[in-house]
């Protein structure tokens, strides 16, 4: 490999990485929404296991690359419960805040081999969701003829697998922070899981724009116009859910003062 040909693998694997790192925080808001009502311990398993989980399943999802591309049948089931996991939180929210018991509700229907279970459901999403944007980017590489792996250059493939390995570390401490953060700011919880259904929103779009389907056109999932959209929704749900957030803890801070 060549001094142009090294710069150009370690250039798309520094961008692969800013990738991964925000396709792992999505992948982290979930898993912290979705473990924040357990026990610390439990909670720490429930990471745990959602972490090999994610692992496993980008493992995974890494060599059956060049099947799950064509078939959009699994970016669709990734889209439905991602939309699932969003509007069963808002619909459990309103049920609650009606009942007596709310809280109590919420512990029963949320055990602790459950709540792995959504957490591996929603990194097998997220698994597919980051392959496909690590082989886009992998496979505008030259190939280097050392070995292949399902149809993937043995250079491409290993850009691929260090991204997917550094998102990981980073989705670690990513969903330990966001954990902490929905602690402080509980309402942010609800931002959360407004996210969790935008990226379903994403997985849609490149279900709909698969050939095979071709209700939108297929290029469109990569047009500038569609990621200055998801990106800009993105990021106006996230800061305005932490301004609102944060102005409800001050208030709800004050009026502790004042009874005090």
């Amino acid at each position: 490999m060549d001094a142009s040909m090294l710069l150009e693998y370690g250039w798309v694997l520094l961008i692969l990485v800013g990738l991964e790192g925000i396709l792992a925080a999505d992948n982290a808001v979930v898993m912290a929404v979705m473990v924040k009502h357990l026990p610390p311990e439990q909670r720490k398993k429930a990471l745990f296991y959602g972490l090999f989980g994610a692992f496993l399943f980008r493992f995974l999802a890494l060599f059956m690359i060049s099947f799950l591309v064509d078939v959009w049948q699994v970016q669709a089931v990734g889209a439905i419960y991602l939309f699932y996991v969003a509007i069963n939180h808002f619909i459990k929210k309103k049920r609650d805040e009606g009942a007596v018991d709310g809280e109590e509700i919420n512990a029963k229907g949320s055990g602790f081999w459950t709540t792995v279970l959504k957490v591996e459901l929603a990194d097998i999403a997220f698994a597919v969701d980051s392959m496909l944007a690590a082989v886009a980017l992998a496979v505008t590489l030259q190939p280097t003829g050392w070995f292949h792996i399902g149809g993937i250059d043995g250079g491409q493939f290993t850009i691929m697998f260090l991204g997917g390995i550094i998102g990981l570390v980073i989705m670690r401490f990513a969903a330990t922070w966001f954990v902490k953060l929905l602690e402080k700011y509980p309402t942010l919880e609800s931002t959360a899981f407004l996210i969790v259904g935008w990226v379903g929103v994403k997985l849609a779009v490149f279900t709909l724009a698969h050939p095979e389907v071709a209700l939108l056109d297929q290029h469109f999932p990569e047009s500038k116009v569609w990621k200055s959209v998801f990106w800009s929704i993105l990021i106006l749900l996230a800061a305005g859910g932490y301004l609102l957030s944060k102005k409800k803890a001050a208030k709800a801070e004050g009026k502790e003062l004042e009874t005090e």
